[in-house]
């Protein structure tokens, strides 16, 4: 595999995997006529994909970084992610102070990667 391939790949899975996650968390919010059970049963299945994509990409992108670097990037993916979600599908507003919050956070993120 080739160096590019390894620094981008298991951030583009990582996303992917996070828009599964996201929905199996916080989908069933949209609906909640759905019994409990059930919602459970279909956040399960939904999170099935996440995991097939969330653990090749923390292999694939130990190659070139720390799990620490990993971690960091995925939380930073999964604010964003939840941001996104919460906004578009879930229509919540976005609260000046929930993004700064995030943005504190994505600047801790950065102490991980480039404080070295």
């Amino acid at each position: 595999m080739t160096a590019t391939w390894l620094k981008f790949a298991p951030w583009l899975m990582l996303v992917a995997s996070n828009v599964f996650m996201t929905f199996a968390w916080y989908g069933h919010l949209k609906n909640k006529s759905l019994t409990l059970p059930l919602a459970i049963f279909s956040s399960w299945l939904i999170a099935l994909p996440e995991y097939m994509l969330a653990v090749p990409a923390n292999r694939l992108g130990h190659h070139v970084y720390s799990t620490a670097q990993l971690k960091t990037g995925q939380e930073v993916i999964t604010l964003i992610v939840f941001t996104l979600f919460s906004y578009f599908y879930l229509g919540e507003a976005l609260k000046l102070t929930t993004l700064l919050g995030f943005a504190l956070i994505v600047g801790g993120a950065a102490l991980v990667f480039f404080g070295k």
